[in-house]
């Protein structure tokens, strides 16, 4: 098959379900978060920490309804076996129909990254941030997209954000290359 029937193949088995009108509001998760988040902040280790941040994903992982879940899974799944076509398809798709939903964005700015393409991974990252502006996941995509744009100075200060809300995030090592480079420039 065709790169674009392929596309079109993937984008005609995921489309709109018949007589779904719009996509509800995302479930509102800020009560669990916010314990989440305060519980990360007192871990000690990185373990408790890590298991604590797996939590918080299961809850940004969480799609307003039926469809928007198998949109975001079927991302995920093909994000994973290495079809990024296919997982940008389906994002494109999430995005389209759940427009308020932050994690359709950040899981279709991961695949741009992937695809070195930081400048398309940005803007999805800035949004999935107004949306849901603790989302540790976008908070750190955006800092590795703006140190792969050569922006330190703008990657040190969102990276800093992160670890405002979780000081144990694999990504804290990268905060004194980036406070380096702030430095040189």
């Amino acid at each position: 098959m065709m790169p674009g029937m392929r596309r079109a193949a993937i984008l005609a088995t995921i489309c709109l379900p018949a007589g779904a009108l719009a996509c509800p509001a995302p479930p509102d998760h800020r009560a669990a978060l916010d314990t989440l988040f305060a519980q990360v902040a007192q871990a000690e280790t990185e373990r408790e920490a890590r298991l604590l941040n797996n939590e918080m994903w299961e809850l940004w992982a969480d799609a307003p309804d039926d469809h928007a879940q198998t949109l975001l899974d079927e991302g995920m799944t093909r994000r994973a076996s290495h079809d990024l076509g296919g997982a940008a398809a389906a994002f494109d798709a999430l995005v389209a129909y759940c427009p308020d939903y932050a994690e359709g964005y950040n899981q279709r700015a991961f695949v741009n990254f992937i695809r070195q393409d930081y400048a398309a991974a940005l803007p999805d990252l800035e949004r999935a941030l107004d949306l849901s502006p603790r989302h540790l996941g976008a908070l750190t995509g955006h800092a590795m997209t703006l140190m792969a744009l050569e922006r330190p100075g703008e990657a040190a200060l969102v990276l800093r954000r992160a670890l405002d809300l979780n000081p144990w995030l694999a990504e804290r090592h990268l905060l004194p290359v980036l406070e380096q480079a702030e430095e040189d420039i």
